[in-house]
């Protein structure tokens, strides 16, 4: 099994896909993963729908992204798809350590997309390639998925078995990113 630092640095953004199923165990043991991902106070926000169905999938790219077309190609040739929820109104509550609560509604966005994060590493080292879409409409999704009320869709992620690794993009120098204080 490959070490962290290596899957975070060979892990790419994938749309291209071979066509064929990812065996749901896979992604089970992916999930199984992915819910290590930390988050505020323990609360677990994040949840996880997974779809296999390729009229689910094409209703999605049909529907669910705003018509973006590079989305809906994308969706269209693929096998799976994640759609990472969070439940609202947990992560981030200063009142009940007497704090005025003004991370109402953000860190649970946090606490989706280090679950996210997890899930891409965690696939990448099962064999199985991703691309996270910001690209989305969350109502249409929750509604094409069947969301419990008390969730919010964070992202949709597209996953499978890649059709050639993409090269590497490049990466700005750590000089350009890090300052001291």
């Amino acid at each position: 099994m490959m070490d962290a630092i290596q899957a975070i640095k060979e892990r790419r953004s994938t749309r291209k896909f071979l066509d064929e199923k990812i065996d749901r165990e896979v992604m089970e043991e992916i999930i199984e993963v992915a819910r290590f991902a930390p988050s505020w106070v323990n609360f677990q926000v994040a949840r996880w729908t997974l779809i296999d169905n390729k009229s689910v999938i094409e209703k999605i790219a049909n529907d669910a992204v705003k018509g973006f077309v590079y989305n809906m190609d994308t969706l269209k040739n693929a096998t799976g798809v994640a759609v990472l929820s969070f439940v609202k109104g947990k992560s981030g509550k200063l009142e009940q350590y007497g704090m005025e609560d003004a991370n109402a509604g953000k860190w649970e966005v946090f606490d989706a997309g280090i679950a996210c994060q997890t899930f891409c590493l965690a696939a990448y080292a099962k064999g199985i390639s991703t691309c996270i879409f910001g690209v989305i409409d969350e109502d249409s999704v929750a509604t094409i998925i069947n969301l419990p009320e008390e969730e919010t869709v964070g992202a949709i992620i597209v996953y499978g078995k890649e059709d050639g690794h993409p090269a590497m993009t490049k990466r700005k120098e750590v000089s350009e990113i890090l300052r001291w204080a």
